[in-house]
């Protein structure tokens, strides 16, 4: 499998695409620029399957409209903020340059489960904190997570928007990331790559959870 990164949008939030030898692909966290990614996939001539949301915050929402114009595909998001891709309030862009809506009726994930598509096959791992509905996708035969805005590299989320708890962020990196094997991947919402034991070794966020 192959993954690429496309950083899209004002701040730069990481859409990915993760690829099989057979050309079908997944979509994960298509923020913005939407043409853009659209554009990459037809480049590339891979076959989209799905689009994959971390969470529903704009910055990771906002091309999906352009990608559904393309390609009839399904949606998944945490059943936690399926109202947030039509509400600007709750999924902040009523307050950082303006409202995205998404119409789409998306497919909602709970609890930890597998979820297999196509070629692909992610370990879907409930972790909020940085907003209620956030997940992270571990797909054991590419050995990597797409960990949205949980867990970067030195850092972690932000947990002051709504729905943001600090402790339960730690909680859900500990016990749900964490547990991963070490040289897992970690490919995040913002910022360049990292690795699981890269940051239980390094990064300063994670030290003294208990």
């Amino acid at each position: 499998m192959e993954w690429t990164r496309i950083p899209v949008g004002p701040i730069q939030a990481n859409a990915y695409l993760l690829s099989a030898a057979d050309g079908a692909c997944v979509i994960i966290d298509p923020g913005a620029e939407g043409a853009t990614i659209v554009r990459r996939i037809e480049e590339k001539k891979l076959t989209p399957l799905a689009i994959l949301l971390t969470h529903a915050h704009f910055d990771h929402i906002g091309g999906i409209s352009d990608v559904l114009a393309r390609w009839d595909i399904p949606v998944y998001v945490h059943e936690n903020e399926k109202s947030w891709l039509q509400d600007p309030a709750l999924n902040g862009s009523l307050y950082f340059g303006g409202p995205v809506v998404v119409r789409c009726e998306p497919t909602c994930l709970t609890g930890r489960t597998t979820l297999t598509i196509g070629p692909f096959v992610f370990d879907v791992r409930e972790t909020p904190g940085h907003s209620p509905g956030s997940v992270s996708y571990y797909c054991e035969a590419a050995q990597l997570v797409f960990s949205g805005d949980a867990l970067f590299a030195g850092s972690i989320g932000r947990t002051d928007l709504p729905g943001g708890n600090h402790q339960q962020l730690l909680a859900s990196i500990h016990r749900k990331l964490l547990t991963l094997p070490e040289e897992t991947l970690v490919l995040s919402g913002h910022g360049p790559e990292t690795t699981i034991g890269m940051e239980m070794d390094t990064n300063p966020f994670l030290h003294g959870f208990s």
